[in-house]
Parts: C-alpha cells; structure tokens; sequence
C-alpha cells in the first residue's frame, strides 16, 4: 500500500491526497475502507491502493494510519 496526506476534503463527498509524486490522487467516499468520510480530515496521514478511474489515476482503499 502507498502512503500520503490528504491534501483536502470537500464537501461533495470527495477529496485529494498528496502521494509525494507531484500530483495529488482524487478519491471518492465510494474508496473508503473501515472509515466514515465526515471522520476524515485535511493534514491526516492515510494509507491506499493507487488505481484507475474514468478520468485517470485514483487512490482505492482509502484508510487512516494509527
């Protein structure tokens, strides 16, 4: 699983987490693992699977660290 930030939640349902690779990966509240959207926040550190979405790259299961 890769690593990252997230970047920042919207109130749609979806945000963007940066992976350290230059560009930030979109994630949908679909993608979530073991964890509600409204508990996720800006600055928190996450753990993903990286895969393909209509419009490009996505992160998957989407969960916490810690």
């Amino acid at each position: 699983m890769a690593e990252g930030v997230i970047k920042r939640v919207t109130d749609k349902g979806f945000g963007f987490i940066d992976a350290g690779t230059g560009k930030d990966l979109f994630f949908h509240m679909s993608n979530l693992d073991g964890v509600r959207f409204e508990e996720l926040y800006e600055g928190q550190q996450v753990e993903f699977n990286q895969g393909e979405g209509p419009k490009g790259p996505r992160a998957e299961n989407v969960r916490p660290i810690g």
